[in-house]
């Protein structure tokens, strides 16, 4: 954050500060007399920073003293509601289109006489490398290690021990703390970290949406990190410090939007569970209150990077906070009943050995309540009519699972070996009769599931994505795909199709020399398999289509386009299964063995196949993970049947006939669980990430063909109170395994009217 910070204007409002370091920029190594505890240790500082003098901005006290301003003029500081004053937040504006101007202007003003300090220098140079320890199951505790510059800890002996880089880093934000509180406390002025940085920052953008976007940048996440577009915020951070409060109101914790909080120098004697909303909180000052206990919910604040908690009366740390696998600086200094084992571990190892230790050494969770079937009174099927139970589940395989994306778990939960057989408990207490699986490396399907499920009665059908023909082997084993399993001893496979939709679309003779289907779909190399079945038993057929379109959010068109030409290509095919061939007897015993693996003989009686004179009479069912929620232009399209050309997400795009009349379907498509929307068990993600959360994976049905008779439901909502994303020891993807349950509707017979008797008198011959 320091990067974006603007300087001071020199004025008559504004001093600034003359560090005095030495003329090597090192700091001399400070000796710790036998039995002197940490916390006496003294920071690097010569000249400590005054409450009364705003901070040299080359100095490592100006780069952490950030904060916000909704106007500036020169000698003035900001103000909201006619100013700062006890019992009113400071609110605070980051856009300003002249931010480059004015920092051109205030370095012109910076005195030459400062001498210039990195704060990555050799007292609070950049953590290195840490090892985890071996926590208790009942109070965290940390082993001592080796320094990671190579000096001895202190031991009992009463060798002396070195100040490290991480404790000298923890002093210096102790001491600005206490100047801050002083400062608030002396001249009964609250609002102490606005007043002193009033004017400093305008232009910012906010933090957590700047390291999204960074992280988005740095790699193919292959994960929505934000669906829609956020709509503008011009301020994300508050300060009531030193106002005497006692109790934080709840309202408070509705501004999810805040990436800073300052509520130091007060009385609270406790953090509401409510914190846990502030879900892109980067920076909290909590110091100097009377705070006992942190709440395990703060552990639901991911993108903490800065938490301070200094001069409190904190006992222990929860094990939930082990989850802040971004948090740079934990300020600890100043709480008295604090075992030592914590500040030890932070001067030895750092904050982030820290936080490690805690996850890694977490014991396992309780489980949540099982995930419940929800019966539609609608849907009771007859006692004799056809059911289909199939499920989709999108579950993240191993190359997308990254600890960049989701360290704030610990190390088993995201390993292959634990989620692959989490996902395999899962698909067999499933049972269902068709499983639609994203995100299917070859490997596994090969080597894994595949075999696994063959003993389960499943039959499977696989593809990868296309980019592997272009790959060495062993590197195209890791290439996902889609993968299809269905009930062998159920159904028949008639027929099967891989979609390449890159392919057809760069192939359509009304899509050439269009550049938008070139730079924008063509790149996207995403398919679907579509599959054609027909129960052995009573001879109705059903279309499967399993499908995983593009992830990223700015790509709604190319979405769009992708599903439209799936669908184009579903109708095609269904008018051309209209005309298959009906199966044999002997067909339909092909393949079917009983309970010892020998070929079965004593069967039922066979239904004859069902022919079907029309390409939407076909039960149609089309899952997937389509990473488009319901107020997208792909749910309109299979909702509705139809997308206008000038559609918000199309109009702005040369996509050739598409653009030119629109976009539809022939079929009768209803999204399954959209029939729970306006009822208390409604769904409310099928993914769920700190950054994100929201329905994206989905089953539709075709209305004319199939009945909806039940659904598996979402997740327990208390057991999601201290979850901050998926996966986890419980949850083996970052998507939910979705299922619903179908009746095949009965066919209405065309009655033939015979020709009506009137008598012997009808027949006379005249």
């Amino acid at each position: 954050m320091a990067d974006g910070y603007r300087y001071l204007q020199q004025s008559a409002g504004n001093h600034f500060y003359q560090h005095q370091f030495s003329q090597n920029h090192h700091a001399r190594p400070q000796i710790i007399r036998n039995g002197t505890p940490p916390n006496n240790i003294r920071p690097p500082f010569t000249d400590p920073p005054s409450p009364s003098r705003s901070p040299d901005s080359h100095s490592p006290v100006q780069a952490q003293y950030g904060m916000y301003n909704q106007s500036h003029q020169q000698g003035q500081h900001g103000r909201v509601n006619g100013g700062p004053g006890r019992g009113i937040p400071m609110m605070y504006n980051f856009h300003n289109q002249n931010a480059h101007q004015q920092h051109a202007q205030h370095h012109a003003n910076i005195p030459q006489d400062h001498t210039t300090h990195s704060t990555n220098g050799s007292v609070l140079g950049p953590h290195a490398n840490f090892s985890s320890g071996v926590l208790s199951n009942t109070t965290p505790s940390f082993t001592p290690s080796s320094l990671q510059n190579g000096h001895p800890p202190t031991t009992r002996g009463g060798q002396a021990q070195v100040l490290t880089e991480y404790w000298a880093e923890q002093m210096r934000l102790h001491k600005e703390s206490e100047n801050a509180n002083q400062s608030m406390v002396e001249h009964g002025a609250p609002n102490h970290f606005a007043r002193t940085r009033a004017g400093e920052n305008r232009g910012l953008t906010s933090s957590v949406d700047s390291a999204v976007a960074q992280d988005a940048d740095s790699e193919d996440r292959s994960r929505p990190y934000r669906q829609e577009v956020a709509k503008r915020q011009d301020w994300h951070n508050i300060d009531i410090s030193g106002q005497g409060l006692k109790v934080l109101a709840v309202p408070l914790f509705g501004y999810i939007f805040l990436n800073e909080l300052y509520i130091a120098s007060n009385k609270i004697t406790h953090l509401p569970a409510a914190i846990g909303q502030l879900r892109h909180l980067s920076h909290l000052d909590a110091s100097f209150n009377q705070l006992t206990e942190l709440p395990v919910e703060l552990g639901m604040c991911v993108y903490l990077k800065k938490l301070l908690v200094f001069n409190n009366r904190i006992e222990k740390i929860p094990y939930e906070l082990g989850s802040l696998h971004q948090l740079e600086q934990f300020g600890i200094e100043g709480n008295p009943h604090l075992a030592p084992e914590y500040k030890q571990a932070i001067s030895e190892r750092g904050t982030k050995a820290m936080m490690r230790e805690l996850r890694e050494s977490a014991p396992v969770p309780e489980p949540p309540l099982e995930r419940k079937w929800i019966a539609l009174q609608d849907g009771i099927p007859t006692p004799n009519q056809e059911r289909i139970k199939i499920g989709s589940y999108n579950i993240l395989c191993d190359r997308a699972c990254t600890q960049a994306l989701y360290g704030y778990m610990p190390s088993v939960a995201l390993e292959w070996d634990f989620r692959r057989e989490q996902v395999l408990k899962e698909i067999q207490e499933l049972d269902a009769d068709i499983i639609c699986l994203q995100e299917v490396d070859t490997d596994t399907h090969c080597e894994y599931l595949s075999p696994k499920l063959a003993y389960h009665d499943y039959k499977g059908v696989y593809w990868p994505k296309p980019r592997s023909k272009t790959m060495p082997e062993k590197e195209a084993k890791r290439v996902d795909g889609c993968a299809t399993f269905y009930k062998g001893s159920r159904f028949i496979l008639l027929d099967k199709q891989m979609i390449d939709i890159a392919n057809v679309a760069i192939n359509r003779p009304d899509m050439k020399n269009q550049q938008d289907i070139f730079n924008r779909v063509m790149p996207r190399d995403n398919i679907a398999i579509v599959t054609f079945l027909e129960n052995r038993l009573t001879g109705s057929r059903v279309i499967v289509v399993n499908t995983h379109l593009h992830w990223d959010p700015t790509y709604a068109d190319v979405k769009l386009i992708q599903m439209a030409i799936l669908m184009e290509k579903v109708e095609v095919l269904a008018e051309k299964w209209t005309k298959r061939a009906p199966c044999s007897e002997r067909d339909k015993k092909a393949g079917l063995v009983d309970e010892n693996g020998s070929p079965e003989t004593n069967l039922a009686t066979f239904s004859p196949s069902m022919d079907y004179s029309s390409n939407t009479q076909i039960p149609l069912l089309v899952s997937g993970d389509l990473n488009s929620t319901p107020d997208s232009s792909v749910y309109d399209l299979l909702s509705k049947g139809t997308v206008k050309s000038a559609h918000r997400e199309l109009c702005n795009f040369q996509y050739g006939n598409f653009t030119k009349n629109g976009i539809d379907h022939p079929f009768s498509l209803r999204s399954a669980y959209s029939a729970l929307d306006k009822t208390p068990d409604r769904l409310t993600f099928t993914n769920y990430t700190p950054a994100f959360r929201d329905v994206i994976d989905h089953v539709w049905y075709s209305t004319n063909t199939l009945e909806l008779t039940a659904l598996l439901g979402g997740v327990d909502p208390e057991y999601m109170k201290t979850v901050p994303g998926f996966p986890n020891h419980h949850f083996p993807s970052d998507h939910l395994l979705i299922a619903a349950e179908f009746s095949v509707k009965i066919r209405k017979e065309k009655k033939v009217l015979a020709e009506p008797d009137f008598g012997p008198s009808s027949r006379r011959r005249d």
